[in-house]
């Protein structure tokens, strides 16, 4: 490399030339061991051996079964890092090329014979081969695990479906091109990626034809947007259907919580319209007009009341409020009083709730952008739910939060809350809203115009729910919990205004009350825990020095009890008042003593046995104790058993118990 190469094309010699030559780590470290292939040298020849051992010895005789091995390797090693670093399998973004990397591992291993899930086990193995550098791999073993075994069961039980449709299109081929319905059926119908199915037309010696295939792909797209009306009114009652022909409902709950009159256009009970409903019938209520918000993207529907404007008397308690479909408000109320169709009412919103909720929802908008700026931009809403007593957020993140991770976000959050900014709402066309960068929210439905809700210099969101006018009306915001839902996908959940101050109030008084009960000063609070902590656990260790003290103790005791049988101490006893521990403890010094031994002990407990077997490594390919404790435990009712050296069971039949160690002696002489 000798230039510096700028945009327009202008040449500058570099300060020093220098060789690109190519020479990673993996590639030092082959040449520095004599080896021919980065995949020869200690760095892969691990992973690729333990691939062999998973695949087994007639995967492994095939041809091609060195090229699989190293590919399940590679990929392995991929899979476990990228997965720890929160990436999952998806259908798109790098979630994508994960997934596309993990199904050519399972694929190359499928055509070699290999059927069972390997790769969850080979990322195991991966995390503890380089937990040297990488001891952060450990943590996230189980996590990983259950991720990749998840995709390679999707794996099993849907690509393995495509692939032999696949090899059927492709047999029937011509020309060397396989067609692109063909391509997109496979796409569509069997979930098999384009790409995909270009490896494995490589393979065969194939092409797709592209062009159809992004044809029958612009067609599927024309048939969803087509059916798409039809498909959403067939799933209501034809009665929301008449309804909504008649008009929409206008919703004035922006702007006030108050409003009248309202005329009633329809009352339905059971789904049947109704001229009337008496006092203390259960029906739905249609206003012409109305302030309660209907359920949506996350934010409950308002509860409240209807009045009669002349009067005031109540006429009906709304407990709800929902969209039965887009642009129809329905109120589902219980009558106080007879309410009539055509009557006009004043419709009052529940202010304290709606109040609430409009400080949580407005308090989701300032989590989510502060999760994206500490977390990262991959971050994307994943569900939510916004009502009067707190808030839950769902979002795409694959690690949990640690605790300095939410106290940023609690920081960012409220600091946008003590600059009291504005909350602007702006009403805008689709595409212009997205080109502004506004968020677009999971599970909504966004028309051609779109509400745009925005925090200035913080968060900028399309949301049709109903905000506070300034973020300092939330007063606080306070996450209370944080968690795992499902892969990839975290919860938070949060309190604002008097649900934090309840919160607060709690906690402090229940730190009060822990610090009377200490006798110690709430600044003294943990320092005192921490002294009583250490002083359990010098407790606990004297215990376990005692019981050890015991289990020799009890070992001279028993050791008149054993029998000799072709030269190996056999002991097989009952010691009532022991913990497993205690019989762990016992019989590993029994075994120590006695150098060659086989010791089976075992403890009746309100109706319960515990059994333990150990023996000597010198003569477990004679005698092994997991088949030793196994057949105590079953002629006792129970079950168990373990490595060759120690194992454990139980049982249940008490009465049993002394045959079954009489047993033992006759047992471990024939094995001997």
């Amino acid at each position: 490399m000798q230039f510096d190469r700028d945009g327009a094309g202008r040449l500058t010699p570099l300060p020093r030339p220098s060789i690109d030559t190519g020479l990673g780590l993996e590639r030092v470290a082959a040449i520095m061991q004599g080896k021919l292939s980065n995949y020869e040298c200690d760095l892969l020849a691990p992973i690729v051996d333990e691939a062999g051992r998973l695949f087994g010895a007639a995967a492994c005789a095939k041809e091609r079964a060195e090229v699989v091995r190293r590919i399940a390797a590679d990929h392995a090693r991929a899979t476990a890092f990228l997965i720890h670093d929160g990436v999952v399998p998806s259908n798109e973004g790098r979630g994508y090329v994960l997934r596309k990397i993990m199904r050519r591992a399972m694929r190359n291993a499928r055509m070699i014979g290999v059927e069972e899930p390997f790769l969850y086990k080979l990322t195991g193995f991966v995390a503890d081969w380089m937990k040297g550098p990488y001891p952060e791999l450990l943590e996230s073993v189980q996590r990983v695990a259950r991720i990749v075994k998840e995709e390679e069961h999707r794996y099993a039980t849907t690509f393995q479906v495509a692939e032999k449709v696949f090899h059927d299109e492709a047999r029937s081929a011509t020309g060397g091109v396989l067609p692109g319905a063909a391509a997109f059926k496979l796409y569509d119908t069997y979930g098999m990626a384009l790409d995909e199915q270009q490896d494995m037309a490589r393979d065969l010696g194939l092409t797709i034809d592209t062009a159809g295939f992004d044809e029958a792909m612009s067609q599927q797209k024309a048939r969803a947007r087509a059916s798409w009306k039809g498909a959403e009114k067939s799933q209501v009652a034809p009665v929301y259907q008449e309804l909504l022909g008649h008009g929409r409902t206008q919703f004035l709950g922006y702007d006030t919580l108050g409003y009248g009159p309202c005329q009633i256009v329809a009352i339905l009970v059971d789904k049947e319209r109704q001229r009337e409903a008496a006092a203390g019938v259960e029906c739905e209520i249609v206003l012409d007009r109305t302030p309660f918000y209907a359920e949506s993207g996350g934010q409950v529907g308002d509860t409240g009341i209807l009045v009669n404007p002349e009067d005031g008397s109540p006429l009906a308690y709304v407990v709800d409020t929902y969209a039965a479909l887009p642009g129809l408000t329905v109120h589902k109320a219980r009558a106080m009083g007879t309410v009539r169709v055509d009557a006009l009412v004043q419709a009052r919103v529940n202010e304290i709730g709606r109040r609430a909720t409009m400080r949580n929802h407005t308090a989701t908008h300032l989590l989510h952008a502060a999760l994206r700026s500490v977390l990262g931009t991959h971050v994307k809403q994943a569900g939510s739910v916004v009502e009067p007593a707190r808030l839950r957020f769902d979002f795409s993140h694959y690690a949990a939060l640690d605790p300095e991770e939410l106290a940023e976000i609690e920081r960012m959050a409220n600091n946008q809350i003590l600059l009291d900014s504005p909350v602007s709402t702006d009403l805008m066309d689709l595409d212009k809203a997205l080109e502004t960068g506004a968020m677009a929210l999971f599970g909504e439905k966004y028309g051609e115009k779109v509400r745009v809700v925005s925090v200035p210099g913080f968060s900028r969101e399309l949301c049709g729910g109903t905000h506070v006018s300034r973020t300092g009306e939330i007063g606080l915001v306070k996450i209370v919990y944080e968690g795992s839902i499902s892969a990839g996908v975290r919860r938070i959940e949060a309190v604002t205004g008097i649900g934090a101050l309840t919160r607060f109030q709690e906690t402090s008084s229940l730190v009060h009350k822990v610090s009377a009960t200490l006798r110690t000063s709430e600044a003294e609070l943990l320092e005192q825990i921490e002294k009583l902590t250490a002083q359990q656990r010098a407790l606990e260790r004297q215990i376990e020095q005692l019981k050890e003290k015991a289990a020799h103790a009890a070992a001279a005791d028993l050791e008149s009890q054993a029998r000799e049988i072709k030269g190996v101490k056999v002991l097989s006893a009952r010691v009532d008042g022991m913990d497993r521990g205690q019989m762990r403890n016992l019989a590993d010094a029994l075994r120590n003593k006695w150098k060659t031994a086989v010791v089976v002990l075992a403890a009746a407990d309100n109706g319960s046995i515990a059994i333990v077997a150990g023996v000597t490594k010198d003569i477990t390919s004679k005698v092994h104790a997991g088949k030793l404790a196994g057949a105590v435990a079953q002629a006792v009712g129970g079950k168990g058993g373990g490595r060759p050296d120690l194992a454990e069971a139980g049982g249940k039949d008490a009465s049993a118990l002394p045959a079954a160690l009489a047993s033992v002696y006759t047992s471990v002489e024939g094995m001997l």
